[in-house]
């Protein structure tokens, strides 16, 4: 319970802005319009929780080998990036850029003509998935091709396409082929910056990995003479780096997720506060479910809860993509995929950790 007050207070705290604001804005503000703003900030937070847990068990793979500074770090100055930066500011600046608006005109237009601002944002939802899909299906892909991975899930497939992780740069040659599927598929007018939006996912996917790694510098290198001939304060500079690193990552991967949510919301509601505070709850737990996961070591416990994870990301991302090119799929058919893969993965895990006790 501990992993989740801090959360629960936040949730309290919105949810009474929201009656606030509920109660006091709108054509016929009053009581009526407070318990329909509750409603709907309840449901904006369940929706984005049931389309981020797979985004909490990723952060917990990547966290649980990092320093405690770093871990701090991310789960207070990234609380801070995902539930303002990219619930908030990001929208803003979206339509700011496509409209040639300043962002001070941008956020009152948000609040004085919500649908406006919806219908702006809206129009440029391919280039925004073709962005965060081409993310997350990267993600996706690498988990999918990485030779070096041991435990297998589904065993046949994985096994098959760790094999193929061999030949370098598979998972870009196969995104490459996605986003020029989804290109041909959208009107024509909008090709070109669809697929610079893709071209912008990739490269700032693979950007993050070249980052971390030239941060990391050379200690992978050194023997183990060398590196304690170093010092503490070298190796102490060596693990902020490769932070540094790891940090970037982690918030490009959740503002890739928040893409979805965000859109999501606007098919709800066009009020951007209502719909701030609701992601704003669904991030806030989404945070504490990483904290939970890494501190009770439950991807140890749970061998494919990782995989099942990033299985929700591809087809998350797959989904996306197709939304570019106007199939749409309701978000609760979304968040359910997710949920699905998540509860899977751990019978799975279960199944397996009693099939080595009783082998034992």
């Amino acid at each position: 319970m501990k992993h989740f007050r801090f959360s629960i207070i936040f949730s309290i705290i919105c949810l009474s802005l929201s009656a606030y604001w509920g109660y006091t804005h709108g054509i016929e503000a009053g009581v009526s319009t407070m318990f329909k703003a509750l409603a709907i900030t309840g449901i904006l937070a369940v929706m984005e929780i049931s389309l981020s847990f797979d985004n909490a068990v990723v952060n917990a793979s990547v966290l649980k080998n990092w320093d405690p500074f770093w871990k701090m770090l991310f789960l207070t100055v990234g609380i801070l990036v995902a539930v303002f930066g990219m619930r908030l500011i990001f929208p803003l600046l979206i339509v700011a850029v496509t409209a040639d608006m300043g962002m001070i005109e941008v956020a009152k237009l948000a609040l004085n003509d919500p649908a406006q601002y919806s219908a702006r944002l809206m129009a440029h939802h391919a280039e925004i998935a073709a962005f965060g899909g081409m993310f997350l299906l990267l993600v996706f892909l690498n988990f999918m091709f990485d030779d070096e991975k041991d435990t297998h899930w589904f065993k046949w497939l994985e096994h098959k396409s760790a094999h193929l992780g061999s030949i370098p740069a598979m998972a870009v040659f196969i995104a490459l082929i996605v986003l020029l599927i989804m290109a041909a598929n959208v009107a024509e007018q909008d090709r070109l910056v669809v697929t610079m939006a893709g071209i912008w996912g990739i490269v700032v996917y693979v950007g993050v990995q070249v980052i971390g790694h030239l941060l990391e510098g050379s200690q992978d290198h050194d023997d183990e003479a060398n590196l304690a001939a170093q010092g503490n304060a070298e190796v102490a500079k060596t693990v902020m780096k490769g932070g540094i690193g790891g940090f970037i990552y982690l918030e490009v991967l959740d503002a890739s997720f928040s893409f979805d949510g965000v859109i999501g919301a606007f098919a709800i509601t066009n009020d951007v506060v209502i719909i701030m505070l609701g992601l704003a709850i669904g991030a806030m737990f989404v945070r504490s479910m990483t904290i939970y996961l890494v501190e009770k070591g439950t991807l140890e416990a749970y061998v494919y809860l990782e995989h099942g994870a990033h299985y929700a990301i591809g087809a998350l991302a797959v989904i996306m993509l197709g939304s570019g090119t106007g199939w749409h799929v309701p978000e609760v058919v979304t968040g359910l995929i997710g949920i699905i893969f998540i509860v899977w993965a751990v019978i799975s895990s279960i199944s397996y950790r009693k099939k080595e006790q009783q082998s034992h």
